[in-house]
């Protein structure tokens, strides 16, 4: 079914008043003008203003969607400045999920550019709950209310980080019993030997959900629902679709940018989104389910979603 702009706005909204959010990874899309975003508004002087849009496009979003992840935050700590000026553009319902920054969930850092001499080194902050509690969690409480899920992103470890998944469970264990109370926590794991009993036992014991991820070495999201103890917490349930399995990053990128439609249909990932916001909607308003579409699973998450959710 086709993404459209009147309809996914009513049912958005219903979907948000039982406790089920469905929303996208980011929104800055150009691709997505004239379907979800309206070119007029982001003129200046006659000509569309890329600007302009990626400032101010948030509100637009926030007319149809009731929540949205924040990739941003994984890059960067948000000050207090960034999260008033999101908040700003939402209204009071609205529901941001954000990821944890990576200077708190990566154990080496990549070999990327913007990591500087620091790439390929240890991370001294890995875990470090006193530093996620001041750096992320103090600016967020500007907008506490406004948080429906704060998710600790953790890339896939290799044997030189890790010799067995009960050593990161450990450390995870520690972690998750240091960190302040009250927020809604959920953990997303690239190692697909990692999803045991003991993994979900951990989350159990802290209150923290479990984030089904669709991505390119993990199983699929149908396969993590059918583990038991997927659901660790009993008011908390997050998916990300992200990438078809055995699709990498890049290969997503090339093939579907600029976003504007969908390119490669994955059924089996549809109806498990579809399957997840009916499991939310029967839990009823005592859980909160979220469940987020990036573009570069299908080619589309506008179009994606509103088959998920026409298929709940």
């Amino acid at each position: 079914m086709a993404f459209n702009r009147a309809q996914m706005q009513r049912e958005a909204a219903t979907l948000a008043a039982a406790g089920v959010f469905v929303g996208t990874s980011s929104w800055k899309y150009p691709g997505w003008l004239g379907r979800l975003y309206e070119p007029a508004r982001y003129e200046w002087r006659g000509r569309f203003s890329s600007a302009r849009f990626a400032r101010n496009c948030l509100r637009e979003y926030a007319e149809v969607f009731k929540t949205v992840c924040v990739d941003a935050a994984y890059y960067a700590f948000p000050g207090e400045a960034l999260l008033a000026g999101l908040a700003a553009q939402t209204p009071a319902d609205f529901q941001f999920a954000f990821k944890v920054t990576d200077e708190i969930t990566v154990r080496r850092f990549p070999h990327l550019p913007r990591f500087g001499p620091r790439a390929g080194g240890r991370n001294p902050r890995f875990l470090d709950g006193e530093r996620f509690a001041t750096a992320f969690l103090r600016p967020c409480e500007t907008i506490r209310a406004r948080i429906g899920l704060l998710m600790f992103e953790f890339s896939r470890f290799g044997p030189e980080d890790y010799a067995s998944g009960r050593e990161f469970v450990a450390d995870l264990d520690r972690f998750l019993g240091a960190l302040p109370s009250g927020w809604p926590y959920a953990v997303e794991l690239r190692n697909a030997a990692w999803l045991q009993p003991e993994y979900f036992a951990c989350l159990a014991r802290h209150r923290v959900a479990h984030v089904f991820n669709s991505w390119e070495a993990m199983p699929p999201v149908a396969e993590q629902m059918a583990l038991p103890g997927s659901r660790p917490h009993p008011a908390l349930v997050a998916a990300r679709f992200l990438l078809r399995p055995g699709r990498r990053y890049a290969e997503a990128v090339r093939a579907f940018a600029p976003y504007e439609e969908i390119r490669d249909v994955y059924p089996e990932g549809r109806a498990a989104g579809a399957e997840l916001i009916r499991e939310g909607l029967q839990a009823g308003a005592g859980r909160k389910t979220f469940v987020f579409v990036n573009n570069r699973f299908e080619g589309n998450s506008l179009d994606t979603l509103a088959a998920m959710v026409a298929g709940r």
